[in-house]
């Protein structure tokens, strides 16, 4: 750096020694928030349900699934075997369900419930439980469905 007509290397001050660590620590600290912060439990709080062929819960699937989704209060599951599924405290009975649900509510208004029911789950029991969700003061119950999935057409 040219300095000699302003006389500017007088006016700068010498780095200061041992501040090449800090790079590392900054490194180590930005690669741990990464793995913080993309972790499951910070991107997608909630109940987690295997879904597949490999698990016991197959969503329905529906046109326009995604369209009209909105944002929950409450999530439950219920599989093919009617186990009733909650985060908090894991299989309930209908009897239970019912408790759990005036729970939830305790007055507040405009809660929604999502019912992440399986494909093969009878009509009968999601009546029965947006009756229960009705009754414990829930103003709405969404039921999860997947959008179809999309063919890809191998150009022939």
């Amino acid at each position: 750096m040219i300095t000699r007509p302003l006389e500017l290397a007088s006016r700068l001050r010498s780095p200061l020694p041992g501040f090449d660590g800090i790079f590392y620590v900054n490194v180590a600290l930005l690669a741990f928030f990464f793995t913080l912060f993309g972790s499951r439990f910070v991107l997608s709080p909630g109940l987690e349900v295997v879904t597949g062929a490999e698990g016991g819960l197959r969503l329905p699937v529906a046109a326009g699934a995604a369209a009209g989704a909105r944002p929950t209060d409450v999530t439950i599951a219920v599989n093919s075997a009617r186990q009733i599924l909650v985060a908090d405290r894991g299989g309930l009975s209908w009897e239970q369900l019912r408790g759990w649900l005036a729970q939830r509510a305790q007055g507040r208004r405009d809660l929604r419930l999502l019912v992440l029911a399986s494909a093969s789950l009878p009509t009968e029991d999601l009546l029965r439980i947006r009756d229960l969700a009705t009754e414990a003061g829930f103003s709405a119950v969404q039921i999860a469905a997947q959008p179809p999935e999309k063919k890809i057409s191998d150009g022939r």
